[in-house]
């Protein structure tokens, strides 16, 4: 069986990269006139070199500096790079920027060709390998031979394609090349239209496979497109797969709507956003340390953004470290978990570093405390558990699926993920509707229980003669949730943990009653008397506030204070009785119940010997809470 893989050019300017591919595969990847007038490649070229086992789609980038964007483009998806020097130029500034970005981008195999042998003798070349292998120490190109070729001649070409084979087989064994079996990805690099055709993107396919007929994206756009046909280096073919360069005709949408930096995908597998979270290595040679609101080039994909910095748990990134970052992107990118990327300046252009993204559908971190830290830690963990269960947690209060850790986290095996992280208690499980689960990380869940603790405590101060608050005010404070299911369960898990109590009228913390004054104090004294003394002909709130001599405004909440407490009930917001006064009222018409049928307003009035204007409200309120049942103009025992 064939494997396929993306071999990538590297190298300075004018040091044989095209005339090596073109001696090697037979094909000429300057393919624009202007190319061809000047001699040197500004944009990508493609080849394909067939070694027994490998197939090779050969990305050929320019060596200039001007074009280090074109070359960061055709870097994206490379398996194993050809880093190429010559031997009568040695190594120049394009060949150390170019191996900086290999490093980066984390490949883990190439070649090194040394050209144009034929115009150098053999104790120069000697002193150009020698300063080639102290360029390469520390990096993934350390052991790999160094092929001594010249196109003029045709040395050392087979030794080349041997060698090429052996990196194949190194590479082919990399993890990076398992993504056969996922959802298809190209990032596109190239797009053009053909008259009779219409639309044709370019790319290497970094993962899953895409057939004629196909349904599929283009993000960001949300752009939905079908496959009208495929071709594989000119040739048409059915379908192409993970490591081979495609060139795919698109019907449903305009040239116009596409562009280099955008992804073609499988449907739902990618989700473009502005915000990523990442871990960012700055190179050595950096010019200075990476600090907070740091403007920044991000090359990710065949995309080029500009970028604001947000360093995470330090002050900044020195040169030569690591650290953990949120880039807030000038556009939205279409990333994944894991994807590698490469940071320049942005004035002068230069690069400094590098990363992967950690999270790519972020949501701002405004506090990043050692819990929020360790989660970030966790993002990169090489087992899958912390990393899904850190990749749970950054979803917030998100409708967080299983099948996104394949996205989020790398993880293939979502619902093998999922089982472990809900038996271990990670994973909350929410049952809103027969066909609807809520989804949350106990972190999460925990800190959206302390901020309704501390929004329940402010409240309380801020209406300190409430001994309940209403539900409706606590709900308004977290109106950014997308379901009030999410509040129920952190109240529920409140109550059981014995911070807050329901009551019939609200919410309270445990431990927090009405802090009264002294006055206060006095005056609900007063008012209790004052309705006991006044029985069913209660005055109403307002003319308890006239009867007051102070603190007048403080009546309502204190007449709502002595309901909360027991001594007094609401008949409703205007209108008190003393508790005493209620149950005394209720015996005396239990009485009457009893002996009849049933009792009419006017028999209730003349019963409790009082005016319509308080038997109509205390009837509704015996209504409302049980007592009685209303039977058109009667009302009889709720127990009857």
């Amino acid at each position: 069986m064939t494997t396929d893989l993306i071999l990538g050019t590297a190298g300075h300017i004018d040091h044989g990269k095209t005339s090596l591919i073109r001696a090697l595969t037979g094909v000429d990847t300057d393919r624009l006139p202007e190319e061809k007038k000047r001699g040197i490649t500004i944009e990508l070229g493609f080849a394909e070199l067939s070694l027994g086992d490998f197939r090779l789609g050969i990305v050929d980038v320019p060596g200039h500096e001007r074009f280090v964007r074109n070359m960061l483009a055709g870097a994206t998806g490379m398996d194993l790079a050809l880093l190429v020097v010559a031997a009568d130029d040695s190594i120049k500034p394009q060949t150390r920027e170019h191996l900086e970005i290999l490093r980066l981008l984390d490949l883990e195999a190439g070649v090194i060709a040394l050209t144009k042998c034929d115009l150098a003798d053999p104790e120069w070349m000697e002193l150009v390998e020698e300063e080639i292998r102290e360029l390469v120490t520390h990096s993934f190109l350390a052991d790999a031979p160094i092929v001594r070729t010249s196109t003029a001649t045709g040395e050392g070409l087979d030794v080349l394609r041997q060698r090429l084979a052996e990196a194949a087989q190194i590479a082919a064994a990399g993890s990076h090349t398992s993504r056969l079996n996922a959802p298809f990805r190209m990032a596109i690099d190239r797009t053009f239209t053909i008259a009779g055709h219409g639309t044709v993107v370019t790319g290497s396919v970094s993962s899953g496979r895409a057939t004629i007929g196909d349904e599929l994206l283009v993000e960001p756009g949300d752009l939905k497109v079908r496959v009208r046909g495929i071709q594989n280096h000119d040739r048409s073919v059915e379908s192409v797969q993970r490591g081979q360069r495609a060139a795919i005709n698109l019907a449903g949408i305009r040239h116009d709507e596409t562009s280099r930096g955008q992804e073609l995908c499988s449907p739902g597998h990618l989700t473009p956003s502005r915000l990523v979270t990442a871990g960012i290595t700055l190179l050595p040679s950096a010019p200075r340390p990476l600090k907070d609101r740091t403007r920044v080039r991000i090359h990710v994909g065949t995309a080029e953004l500009l970028a604001s910095v947000r360093v995470l748990g330090a002050a900044q990134i020195d040169p030569g470290s690591t650290g953990s970052a949120q880039l807030f992107l000038s556009a939205a990118a279409a990333t994944v978990w894991g994807q590698p990327f490469v940071v320049r300046s942005e004035s002068p252009v230069q690069t400094i570093g590098g990363g992967r993204v950690l999270d790519p559908d972020a949501e701002r971190i405004r506090h990043a405390d050692d819990e929020v830290m360790q989660m970030v830690s966790e993002l990169s963990s090489k087992d899958i558990i912390e990393r899904g269960s850190a990749a749970l947690y950054f979803a917030g209060f998100r409708d967080w699926q299983p099948d996104s850790l394949s996205r989020t986290a790398g993880i293939d095996a979502f619902e093998d993920v999922r089982r472990t992280l809900a038996d271990r208690g990670d994973l909350l499980e929410v049952s809103v509707s027969p066909k609807r689960v809520i989804r949350l990380h106990r972190l999460v869940l925990r800190q959206l229980c302390r901020r309704i603790e501390s929004t329940l405590e402010k409240l309380h101060m801020r209406y300190p003669l409430r001994s309940v608050l209403d539900r409706g005010l606590v709900a308004n404070q977290f109106r950014y949730l997308d379901d009030e299911n999410i509040l129920t369960t952190a109240l529920k898990q409140m109550a059981s943990d014995g911070i807050i109590k329901f009551g019939p009228n609200g919410i309270s913390l445990v431990g927090h009653g009405p802090k009264l004054s002294q006055n206060e104090q006095k005056l609900l004294s007063q008012l209790i008397e004052t309705l006991r003394q006044a029985g069913i002909q209660a005055p109403s709130v307002k003319e308890c506030q006239q009867q007051a001599a102070r603190n007048q405004e403080s009546v309502p909440q204190l007449l709502a204070l002595g309901a909360a407490s027991g001594e007094l009930v609401e008949v409703n917001p205007e209108y008190y009785l003393h508790t005493e006064v209620d149950q005394a009222a209720k015996q005396k018409l239990s009485v009457h119940f009893h002996s009849g049928d049933g009792l009419t307003m006017s028999q209730i009035r003349e019963i409790l010997e009082t005016s319509r204007k308080y038997a109509v409200p205390y009837c509704e309120y015996l209504d409302r809470t049980g007592f009685t049942l209303r039977h058109g103009d009667l009302r009889v025992l709720a127990s009857i």
